[in-house]
């Protein structure tokens, strides 16, 4: 079975991200979509919170015959793939910085773990400059964020921000 792990924050998901996992999944068996619990990172939601946006999202996406699962992590991502057997590592890049990052992270990952592979897919076009981090910062700000998170993610957000 070709299991992948396509980890990251998912503070909130994007559509970036699910643009990722959906070119995926032709890829793969299997998906584990891994939430960092990451609290530098200053979470807008909890790793249980993102994981169950997550799951709600996944509901509407093709998976074809790939199987999508959705967990949280912390910790060293490679000891992460090696207890869930995971054959590879799914990163997306957006931008030339991102691969510098990546590469080093995957050359490190690939000195640790030599069986599990690095696949990076490039960020489609018209989600090349969309970050969780950017998204939170006009969002907070009053910015509206339509089509670049998905629909419920979108009203999580709103009921995080301006209804408490």
């Amino acid at each position: 079975m070709k299991r992948a792990i396509f980890p990251g924050s998912f503070d909130p998901l994007t559509i970036g991200h699910l643009d990722v996992i959906e070119r995926s999944i032709d890829l793969f068996d299997e998906i584990i979509i891994s939430v960092l619990n990451n609290p530098d990172k200053n979470p807008m939601f909890s790793p249980e919170e993102r994981c169950e946006m997550i799951e709600k999202v996944l509901t509407e996406v093709d998976s074809k015959e790939c199987n999508l699962i959705v967990d949280s992590f912390q910790g060293l991502l490679v000891e992460y793939a090696k207890d869930k057997e995971a054959n590879a590592i799914i990163r997306g890049i957006r931008a030339v910085s991102d691969y510098e990052y990546e590469r080093r992270m995957a050359l490190m990952n690939k000195r640790l773990a030599p069986n599990i592979e690095t696949v990076f897919l490039m960020a489609a076009e018209e989600y090349s400059y969309v970050s969780s981090r950017l998204l939170k910062q006009v969002f907070t700000l009053g910015g509206k964020v339509e089509g670049l998170v998905p629909r419920v993610i979108e009203e999580k957000m709103t009921e995080r921000v301006f209804k408490n």
